[in-house]
């Protein structure tokens, strides 16, 4: 994307009702709507992130089939999310928002007990061991996920990644959280809940044209951690 194509959506997305964009100062200072998200979506409404939302694509299908609940997509790129945000606004869905920071700031975004459930669709797996550290399903990271979710508040993994997959499976068992379903090719194996495979992002639907397996994982977090 050039430049000034990014430019031009940084700008509209300032002019968006439903994007919010603090600086790392802000949230750190302490964010405004950190326990107070009612207030943005003017109910009190479930609220369900996804975190890497990327153009959207999952936010905003949930949003339209879900109208009684809530949904953040979570990224720090706002070019990305522009997509998003724009197609929300021109359909007027109103239980739908973007919250441009970084996913290590969550916690600091939403208060304890804020959240009922978090999506992952397609993260970086972060292969090499010295990323370990940026995997979205790392151990500090799942701290970060569990002081914000209700109690039994679902977190769901989507990938294409079969590293990610058994990384984020093998953690799970180790930290004895418990695995509700697991499935290692949701296109091949039945049983997957229906908005696993009747939703599709753009980079889902060139990894099925490569022939390559797509992941999902539905978990939640134990009382014992």
């Amino acid at each position: 994307m050039g430049s000034k194509n990014k430019l031009k959506r940084f700008r509209e997305n300032e002019g968006f009702q439903n994007v919010i964009q603090p600086t790392r100062q802000e949230v750190f200072d302490g964010f405004y709507l950190k326990g107070e998200w009612h207030t943005f979506f003017k109910n009190k409404n479930p609220i369900i992130l996804e975190l890497g939302c990327g153009k959207g694509e999952y936010t905003l299908a949930l949003a339209q089939r879900n109208p009684n609940i809530n949904y953040i997509g979570v990224d720090i790129k706002g070019a990305r999310f522009w997509l998003g945000a724009k197609i929300a606004t021109e359909k007027n869905i109103p239980n739908i928002a973007f919250l441009r920071t970084q996913i290590e700031l969550i916690d600091l975004c939403f208060a304890k007990d804020e959240v009922n459930e978090i999506w992952i669709t397609f993260p970086d797996p972060q292969i090499k061991y010295k990323r370990t550290k940026h995997r979205m399903t790392n151990p500090v990271f799942l701290k970060k996920y569990q002081s914000i979710l209700i109690k039994n508040g679902l977190i769901h993994l989507k990938t294409d990644s079969e590293f990610m997959h058994g990384y984020t499976l093998g953690l799970l068992q180790g930290l004895e959280h418990d695995i509700v379903y697991a499935n290692h090719d949701v296109y091949k194996n039945e049983g997957a809940p229906a908005i696993v495979t009747e939703v599709q992002t753009f980079y889902e639907q060139m990894f099925l044209e490569e022939n390559k397996p797509i992941t999902y994982l539905q978990f939640k977090f134990s009382d014992k951690v």
